[in-house]
């Protein structure tokens, strides 16, 4: 297997930084020993105005074949002559990106003691991989590569120049040209020359998922192909790949907001032991199970069959809904990952009978942004979610479910504010959790209401949830919110 990484320099800044940046020195031809074989390092061409640095890999595919205990690859038995005969001492694969990461270690990771300025630089970079294997074919190796800023010269390999008509190989030849930050390079190749070849090695294990984030960081989230991407590095393992997916999707919603992923998977309260939250229901709390009382009846008084609960946290108000067979379709949304993996085993999913299980659906999303998948239900319910987005959010989600989703009836319940008086254990001018952005009086709330309900078409009306204290009111507010008889939209929200 070889490799060729290239770049020219300037009189500022020579081409053999390349040699500091991949901590090989370009005098030295370095031999290492992997669990692989052999990689030797060395560089066909070294001066200030262009440098080349080669990553050769000497396979035994007879070693490979001992150590795997006659398995061949893919652990088909009656392969045997597939094991001594292949394309693995030639062709690109999951070998040459395990000796990658284990001969440019602590370039992959942007360490450059000797001169720490360079890490960040981009450099005209130029990528050589004379053989590698593409099931997909040059398409697929350019959908891959380009998105990351490469210009892409993919050319597919004849089975045999002699014989033209029995066409192309699955193997190409691969040139990536780009100024380029040369960690995100080798980043790149770390993960997509598994991808491209479909196949890996050695067992897949959860710590995969963690390889395959650090590596991808910074660019797989946004990459249009990600989903393929993790799918075939983690060799289709459905378990794997779909707790990939969650985790790349926090990411790419704490990249819109500018915010940091614990920020945005904060569902659950530190304190609580996942173990805790997991195996015992949550200590009764009046008022919280009054909320939900209240909101199920006000569901089944709207008629409504098919809801959503946006926000739901760790499942409370989903399984209470479930215990109601008129609710036919439930599908609970939360940004949080480990919040809906707790409501997940709230409801004991994976143990749940077939005709229950189809009635119940929990899925990752921001309220903060349309989503296509929360159109067309009769109900959506938003229970203590409001108060925890800051005020400027506010409107994102106002047309995302009021503009977009557009159910038929939407349930809003908020903390009163006036009401926190009454609380003795809550000092003087708090909120009631510390994630609460804001808790507003009932005049307040009933503004924003109304503001909402005439910009959207909706009526709404207001009913108190707990004890309706003739000083300071209920302690929980909720707004139900009924589209009008037309369902007309506002000019401004037909134009967005």
């Amino acid at each position: 297997m070889f490799l060729t990484i290239s770049t020219t320099g300037t009189p500022d800044r020579p081409a053999t930084d390349l040699g500091f940046l991949l901590h090989k020195h370009p005098d030295n031809a370095q031999v290492f020993s992997t669990s692989q074989g052999r990689a030797h390092v060395l560089y066909p061409e070294a001066d200030e105005n262009r440098c080349t640095a080669a990553l050769l890999l000497e396979i035994d595919p007879i070693a490979l074949v001992r150590k795997g205990k006659g398995k061949g690859r893919g652990g088909a038995p009656d392969a045997a002559l597939a094991q001594y005969v292949n394309d693995r001492p030639y062709a690109a694969s999951s070998l040459l990106a395990v000796a990658l990461s284990s001969v440019f270690k602590s370039a992959l990771r942007g360490v450059c003691p000797a001169k720490p300025e360079l890490v960040g630089q981009t450099l005209p970079l130029r990528i050589e991989v004379p053989a590698l294997p593409a099931r997909g074919g040059a398409e697929l190796v350019t959908k891959l590569f380009a998105p990351l800023g490469w210009n892409v010269t993919a050319e597919s390999v004849a089975l045999d120049t002699r014989f033209p008509e029995w066409g192309a190989s699955r193997y190409v030849r691969l040139v990536l040209e780009g100024d380029m930050v040369l960690a995100e390079a080798l980043r790149h190749l770390y993960v997509l020359l598994p991808v491209l070849d479909d196949a890996k090695h050695y067992w897949v294990a959860p710590d995969e998922v963690d390889k395959l984030l650090r590596a991808g960081e910074g660019w797989l989230a946004e990459h249009p192909e990600h989903k393929l991407i993790t799918s075939r590095y983690l060799s289709r393992r459905w378990s794997l790949t779909r707790e990939a997916m969650e985790r790349l999707e926090l990411v790419r919603l704490a990249d819109l907001d500018e915010l940091e992923v614990e920020q945005v998977d904060n569902a659950v309260d530190e304190e609580d032991s996942a173990d805790e939250v997991a195996d015992a229901e949550e200590k009764p709390v009046p008022l919280a199970v009054q909320r939900r009382d209240a909101i199920v009846e006000a569901l089944k008084a709207s008629g409504a069959h098919r809801v959503l609960d946006l926000g739901c946290g760790q499942g409370q108000l989903v399984q209470a809904l479930l215990k109601d067979v008129s609710f036919t379709e439930i599908v609970g949304v939360d940004v949080s990952v480990r919040a809906l993996t707790i409501a997940a085993r709230r409801l004991k999913l994976e143990r749940m009978g077939e005709r229950q299980a189809s009635r119940v659906q929990l899925l990752q999303g921001s309220l903060a942004y349309t989503d296509k998948r929360l159109k067309g239900y009769d109900a959506a319910v938003l229970s203590e979610v409001i108060e925890h987005l800051d005020l400027p959010r506010l409107p994102a989600l106002e047309y995302a479910v009021f503009g977009s989703a557009r159910p038929t009836t939407v349930l809003v319940t908020t903390p009163n504010v006036e009401y926190n008086v009454r609380w003795e254990s809550l000092p003087a001018g708090h909120v009631r959790h510390s994630d609460h952005r804001f808790e507003w009086t009932r005049e307040e709330f009933r503004d924003w209401a109304r503001r909402v309900a005439e910009r959207h078409g909706y009526a709404v009306e207001f009913k108190p949830v707990g004890p309706d204290d003739p000083e300071v009111g209920p302690p929980t507010q909720m707004a139900v919110f009924t589209m009008s008889s037309t369902g007309e939209t506002t000019k401004g929200e037909q134009a967005a």
